[in-house]
């Protein structure tokens, strides 16, 4: 089995090509049942954020695997083959394992060091349980990520300080307005990165700040974990009124089409109002034709390079730290892959020792009468048992340890040859 991902970053594509192959949770069951019906796709998780859907796969056959996924992903983008491809990429194997361990790092995030994708990578572990998505392999593979995930956030600095989509969306508001105190702020969203919008409006002066949402008690819930700051809570029917009333809009739902445009701005701003709207949603809350009135400014997530610039420098040291770690567990998930070629040869080797066992133990047990059979059979299956596990044992130690493929390769055809095994894959 080969292991693959294929997909797409805010490194390969803009946010206009990102939104197209958005995956929303609601759409993930219906997108891994349509790739497990691929026939060269074995597993499948899905990694769908503001920056990168990515595809992590186990294929039989990588070619035509690799074909099947990208076709899937052009009908669902409605983009032509050939322009899709231009920004997907592709990586297999130890290659592969490295970029997921590196994603769940947060050291290919736009924003280094970035906390959020490592819950992110979490949940697409558990979608892709709960919809049979992931077996062995990928089950192993994401397991390990996470792990490596966390241990670069326990065991260097690289998680320190603000490091979050949210937290740079507002670094990139304070470019544009130094002073955020005397601005009536609006959040529309009261997801978690809506709670980390409020967090870091707070802490750079931010006293004005209200919430929009379809749900007031989940807007109230994101209030309460902010009781010394005088949130301002509002329906979703009050959306346009209250952006009306405020100098700088953040956005950040799950809504997969616009909810700003020009015309609705227009409907309701007098002209020349000034206006700054940040927009962090993948697929993206606010229209592009909104900059075309004038005193209107929006910025989407790929703006953001110019504030996650002033931070890449300082956190680029930590990201080596980081890597060394990754290394490790690189190199623990590839030794377990290759032990599991070593799988149906050691099968194989016990089932046909286990026959031998058995059958001679019944032609030894009929021998020695029924009394004597009855009265110590136990301890004779016991005795032949511990036999042929510690004739066993050191072969399979030996050939599970052997890290260099072509010699476990030559050990596993060796053990065929001299004992006659019949293995799983031969028998295919």
């Amino acid at each position: 089995m080969n292991i693959a991902v294929i997909g797409l970053s805010h490194k390969t594509a803009p946010v206009e090509v990102r939104e197209k192959l958005s995956i929303p949770e609601p759409q993930v069951e219906a997108a891994i049942a349509s790739l497990r019906s691929c026939s060269h796709v074995e597993e499948v998780a899905i990694l769908s954020t503001c920056n990168r859907l990515e595809l992590y796969c186990v294929l039989s056959e990588v070619d035509r695997g690799v074909q099947e996924v990208v076709e899937i992903l052009a009908e669902r983008s409605k983009l032509p083959l050939e322009a899709l491809r231009h920004h997907l990429f592709v990586l297999l194997r130890q290659d592969a394992v490295m970029h997921l361990m590196r994603v769940a790092a947060g050291l290919d995030s736009l924003v280094l060091g970035e906390g959020q994708i490592l819950s992110q990578v979490k949940n697409a572990y558990k979608l892709g349980q709960d919809y049979k998505g992931i077996a062995r392999i990928l089950n192993r593979l994401l397991k390990q990520a996470i792990t490596a995930g966390k241990r670069v956030r326990t065991e260097t600095s690289i998680g320190t300080g603000a490091v979050s989509i949210s937290s740079a969306a507002v670094e990139l508001a304070q470019l544009k307005v130094p002073d955020l105190s005397p601005c009536r702020v609006a959040i529309v969203g009261a997801g978690k990165m809506s709670r980390l919008l409020v967090q870091h409006l707070l802490s750079k002066g931010a006293t004005q700040i209200s919430i929009v949402n379809r749900s007031l008690e989940r807007a109230e819930e994101l209030a309460r974990r902010f009781p010394d700051a005088k949130l301002n809570l509002h329906p979703l029917p009050s959306m346009m009124s209250t952006i009306a009333a405020s100098d700088l809009v953040f956005t950040s739902t799950s809504a997969t089409e616009p909810i700003l445009d020009r015309a609705k701005l227009e409907a309701i701003l007098p002209e020349h109002r000034s206006l700054m709207l940040f927009d962090i949603s993948v697929p993206r809350n606010i229209a592009s034709d909104v900059n075309e009135l004038p005193g209107v400014q929006a910025f989407d997530v790929d703006d953001l390079k110019e504030v996650v610039a002033q931070n890449h420098e300082s956190r680029r040291k930590m990201a080596i730290e980081a890597e060394a770690l990754l290394d490790e567990e690189a190199e623990a998930f590839e030794a377990w892959l290759q032990s599991l070629d070593t799988v149906s040869t050691i099968d194989s080797l016990r089932r046909k020792v286990e026959t031998i066992r058995t059958q001679e133990l019944e032609k030894a047990l009929s021998r020695l009468g029924s009394e004597f059979a009855e009265k110590h059979q136990e301890t004779i299956e016991a005795l032949t048992r511990g036999i042929v596990n510690k004739i066993l044992h050191d072969p399979m130690v030996q050939l599970r340890a052997q890290q260099d493929i072509e010699a476990r390769q030559q050990a596993m055809q060796t053990l065929q040859v001299l004992f006659n095994l019949e293995t799983a894959d031969s028998a295919a």
